[in-house]
């Protein structure tokens, strides 16, 4: 009893931290987000003037399409390269590679974009290289599919680190018997290796979809809060640039949480079904 009185006492200031910069901030914005300055009342107000505008539902569907777009793009290349990584063992060269995606998962916001910019922007090197041999003649970094090639980006290297320890629970035997009865290597994957993994590509998808959705600074800082997505119209609202409302952004914000916590939902009762699926009879 004594050890756990005193871990409890070592973990208080954390917890301190944690409700003061995660709990009671947003208490706030929830209670906040029923506030309407304009009719000074409190009710629906905000949530109503948001689902029933074309402007803040264009952010929302924006928003979506990229990360979830971004998510399943950075998803599959971080599935094949955590593979490879995998494959390689615990060299050395697998050892830097890992030190590198750890460090790269961390090049985001006004660096990326600048990066991005210098590269494949309007007269970025590459830009203007392949222009020269026809093969970036539509391609434009401000638009849509360029949010999605940023976006996924900075989603790879974070699923890498994801995804990686999940293969630990492939075993090669399994591959081997497998190939033994006569199933060929895709179908060991459909049957085998897949359905095992299915929880860790799940659980990853959501944590890169919440990464891409509450991202800010990368896309500010390419279009200078041009893009209409909700990230950039919340800290409009909040900043005050065109009007100050940041009652209507804790709205947008709370919107946010709520599909994040329908999708997480959605997760856990796909990751339950799969852990029973594989439970024997």
């Amino acid at each position: 009893m004594k050890g756990k009185t005193l871990a409890a006492l070592l973990l208080l200031p954390f917890a301190l931290f944690w409700v003061a910069f995660q709990l009671a901030p947003l208490l706030w914005i929830a209670i906040n987000s029923f506030w309407s300055d304009i009719n000074e009342r409190w009710g629906f107000d905000n949530y109503s003037d948001i689902l029933t505008s074309p402007f803040y539902l264009q952010a929302f569907r924006l928003s979506l399409d990229i990360s979830i777009w971004s998510s399943i793009y950075g998803l599959l290349i971080s599935l094949v390269a955590g593979y490879s990584l995998h494959r390689l063992g615990s060299g050395r060269f697998q050892r830097f590679l890992m030190s590198f995606t750890n460090m790269t998962s961390n090049f985001a916001g006004v660096p990326l974009a600048f990066a991005f910019v210098i590269l494949l922007g309007l007269n970025g090197c590459l830009t203007l290289l392949l222009r020269h041999y026809g093969v970036l003649e539509g391609f434009k970094l401000f638009s849509r599919d360029g949010m999605v090639l940023v976006y996924t980006w900075f989603q790879i290297p974070l699923g890498i680190l994801l995804l990686y320890p999940a293969f630990d629970g492939l075993r090669q035997d399994w591959q081997e018997s497998a190939a033994l009865l006569g199933a060929g290597r895709w179908r060991y994957w459909w049957h085998i290796g897949l359905p095992i993994l299915f929880p860790a590509l799940l659980g990853t998808f959501v944590i890169l979809l919440a990464n891409a959705l509450g991202a800010y600074a990368t896309i500010y800082a390419l279009t200078t809060g041009n893009f209409n997505v909700v990230p950039v119209r919340i800290a409009a609202l909040v900043s005050g640039d065109i009007s100050l409302d940041p009652n209507t952004g804790g709205a947008l914000a709370m919107l946010l949480v709520l599909i994040m916590a329908l999708i997480t939902v959605v997760q856990q009762y796909l990751v339950r079904r799969s852990y029973l699926n594989a439970k024997p009879s």
